[in-house]
């Protein structure tokens, strides 16, 4: 399944919520990177995602920093903390466990009990196996992990964490530190440290978010460790003691409407419904303010730029609603500006007593900025401001107090437009022709007059860029010297699919190699959720470039590369196109000479194994290899267990095949799990947890008994001599979670994929050179 991330801008909403991860690194300090690769750059990490327990030592309220002493291993779940916040959880808590509760059967424990030994000896099945067959690994991971690290040694570089700034003081997080400093000498060496992670007692966590009240007397933080989904906040009254006034577990977005007026959201089992306010007055309260009831519904909250009003965000994956809370007047009720209808999709922010809605209404049923009066914000007084082109993807909006600045992708090439308020003229920047991914710098003062961004691609580190609302004009940053990879070509190819629809092919390679037919080639695919293939630098991608790899990302239906319709054209029944795509993609990339199948591996993750593992079924021929890292591989059976915590708002992507018979057909036919038979399939290395909420361990398992028993089936039935048996391999990790995982376990990960994939490939570049190639 997804994870979902809240991130600058609106790029949480327009990715879906649920797409984009934030990892963890052994460096800690604010910068995005997604799922679909565990190479993380050393500054990293805010991470907001839903989840499990925190097992963090944590600090009560009162505490004066520094404070090392307080232990318990759940201690941010069951620290008592008086006052309403407490009783409001335990009524909504009573109220889901009493609906619908039924006393199980004598028959169904048995049957639990059954299923429970049999996942519990296919775990520790798999994993004797992964013991026995791993040592024929451990000298090319070794070197695997060498040659990342002093890649990553050579690439790192730091741009500097995000700050915070109120007036002349700034804010700013550098390895697990909060500092203050003055806006004219901002430096590690120069700042205050206020507290760290450690202080506060998670010295195994990282911060993902900081929140300073207007008054800058209390600052909000969220800390998260690996292993886990959940994010406990922790409020601290500032001064030349820090004082720990509230730590609250379960947390997945706040916000501050006043000085001592806190929002949040908490989260239980993968959902956020419930939205909290907290007082840090004289009288300390906490109040329930607002509750989702749809299921298929997730809530969190945002601050408009010009901090006028937060707002109280609750999506589906094909309709919203958002409330205002007015933060001149934080204690009245949330007024709507707009009841959820089917189909319409909207996000707010403000300016000059209006708001500015970034919405599907109307036709065509893609992105358009409107405009309405905050006292008439009806969807019948929404005013078209821009639409975007047809096929254009907007990859994130940022408001400022005169402008707006759009990043759209067309055609594969990044955009910059600028939206004047005041000439109501747009103008359009294509950005460097290498860029596949930007990363907006978060914060960016609301009147400032120039926008920050970072540009990077899977084979060139980020670069920072300026953009002056007053000059019209892109001006590089020159921060540090950043290797630029100039002997990598990017070729941008459009794959003709079973139904005639083109579909856009990224392809990297070194432009040294010669005979590009005998290269290895590496595809990547997602299509899910209306995501984008995550396109950022990664330093396995360079180092696979340097050996003369290929590297093809297939921009395939279900994904979002080109627009809303690219996705709607892509989930639910149309799922198959995806898949033929797919299929289109690859055999377009043979039949121009690059690699041919012997030499081709597939990579995916997550919901993206849904789409491999639909290729290995009905075209197996294409491909020699595959790598997988937490796939959903089993959809239909888990779409049919409604108790599992994503189920219910997963059916707006994948269907209701329990409501629907058509439905469950539809799936069947291209689910991976269903659709094993015997046959020559490729081999296969799977990466999975064993503290997965999105996608239970349970069917990774089950596909990965049957995948082997199918291939060892067709294996001896076929006599021919030289019969190949594929490798089919699971590695199950202890540590990690879906979301994230340490740095060590990372760059391990990575490394053992990728040698995998040279001794399936028979690649020759990382073999001992007294050992021949077979």
């Amino acid at each position: 399944m997804k994870v979902r991330t809240s991130c600058a801008g609106l790029r949480n909403l327009l990715q879906g919520l649920r797409c984009s991860v934030r990892y963890y690194s052994k460096h800690s300090c604010l910068q995005t990177v997604c799922v679909y690769s565990k190479i993380k750059p050393k500054q990293c990490c805010i991470l907001d995602c839903a989840g499990s327990t925190c097992t963090h030592r944590t600090l009560p309220p009162g505490s004066i920093l520094p404070w090392r002493c307080f232990s318990c291993k759940n201690s941010c779940l069951c620290e008592g903390k008086p006052g309403t916040n407490q009783q409001f959880l335990m009524q909504n808590e009573d109220g889901v466990k009493q609906e619908g509760t039924k006393i199980p059967s004598k028959r169904k424990q048995n049957a639990s009990i059954t299923s429970d030994l049999l996942y519990k000896n296919l775990l520790k099945s798999e994993q004797e196996n992964w013991n026995d067959i791993s040592a024929r690994y451990k000298a090319m991971t070794k070197r695997i992990k060498e040659k990342l690290e002093e890649l990553h040694n050579k690439c790192t570089f730091s741009l500097g964490s995000p700050r915070i700034r109120f007036g002349e003081n700034v804010y700013f997080e550098e390895n697990g530190c909060v500092f203050l400093s003055k806006a004219d000498d901002v430096d590690e060496e120069n700042g205050d440290m206020l507290f760290s992670t450690e202080d506060l007692g998670f010295s195994d966590a990282f911060i993902q978010r900081i929140r300073i009240s207007p008054d800058q007397r209390y600052m909000a933080i969220s800390l998260k460790s690996e292993n886990s989904e959940e994010a406990t906040c922790v409020i601290i009254k500032l001064g030349h003691f820090p004082v720990v006034e509230k730590v609250i577990p379960s947390v997945f977005s706040f916000e501050w409407a006043a000085n001592d007026v806190l929002y949040y959201t908490s989260q239980k089992n993968l959902k956020c419904q419930n939205v909290f306010m907290t007082t840090f007055t004289n009288q300390k309260h906490t109040k329930l303010v607002y509750t989702e009831h749809d299921a298929r519904f997730f809530v969190d909250i945002y601050c408009t730029k010009d901090r006028r009003f937060l707002t109280i965000n609750s999506n589906s994956k094909t309709s919203s609603e958002v409330w205002l809370i007015d933060c001149r007047h934080p204690f009245k009720s949330p007024v709507l500006v707009q009841a959820r209808t089917k189909g319409v999709i909207y996000h707010v922010e403000h300016r000059n007593d209006e708001l500015y809605i970034l919405t599907t209404y109307g036709e065509p049923a893609e992105y358009k900025l409107m405009k309405a009066p905050v006292a008439a914000s009806g969807k019948e007084n929404w005013q078209l401001v821009y639409a975007l082109e047809k096929k254009t993807k907007l990859v994130d909006l940022e408001m400022f107090s005169d402008h707006c600045i759009m990043f759209l992708k067309n055609a594969g090439h990044l955009y910059l437009n600028a939206i004047s308020f005041f000439s109501h003229s747009v103008q359009s920047i294509k950005l460097p022709t290498w860029a596949c991914e930007f990363e907006l710098e978060s914060q960016p003062e609301h009147t400032t007059s120039t926008c920050y961004f970072q540009l990077t691609s899977p084979v060139h580190p980020p670069k920072r860029f300026a953009y002056s609302f007053k000059e019209n004009n892109l001006i590089e940053q020159a921060v540090q010297e950043v290797p630029i990879i100039t002997n990598c070509h990017t070729t941008r190819l459009l794959a003709k699919s079973k139904d005639e629809t083109l579909v856009p092919i990224t392809v990297f390679h070194n432009m040294n190699s010669k005979e590009l037919h005998r290269k290895p080639l590496l595809v990547h695919v997602y299509g899910a959720y209306g995501v984008d293939l995550n396109m950022s630098f990664k330093e396995d991608k360079l180092m696979l470039i340097e050996e003369g790899w290929i590297l093809a990302y297939c921009h395939v239906r279900g994904g979002g590369e080109l627009g809303l319709s690219w996705h709607k054209d892509g989930c639910q029944h149309n799922k198959l196109k995806g898949l033929h795509d797919l299929k289109a993609c690859i055999m377009l990339l043979h039949e121009l000479g690059f690699s041919q199948p012997k030499y081709t591996a597939l990579a995916a993750a997550s919901a993206g194994g849904i789409l491999a593992g639909a290729l290995c079924n009905s075209a197996p021929e294409l491909i020699r290899a595959m790598v997988l890292q937490a796939p959903f591989v089993d959809v239909l059976n888990t779409m049919m267990k409604t108790h599992l915590p994503l189920t219910i708002e997963e059916q707006e992507e994948w269907g209701n095949p329990l409501a629907d018979e058509k439905c469950m057909k539809y799936i069947k036919s291209y689910c991976p799990y269903q659709n094993i038979k015997p046959q020559c399939y490729p081999s296969v290395f799977i990466t999975a947890y064993e503290n997965d909420q999105r996608v239970p361990l349970t069917g990774v398992l089950r596909y990965v008994r049957k995948l082997r028993k199918a291939a060892l089936d067709h294996a001896s039935r076929t006599s021919e001599k030289g019969n190949w048996v594929p490798n089919i391999i699971l590695d199950i990790q202890a540590s990690g979670s879906h979301c994230d995982s340490s740095w060590e376990d990372s760059l391990n990960e990575v490394a053992r994929h990728l040698a995998f994939l040279n001794k399936e490939l028979e690649v020759c570049h990382l073999q001992h050179h007294s050992k021949p190639c077979k």
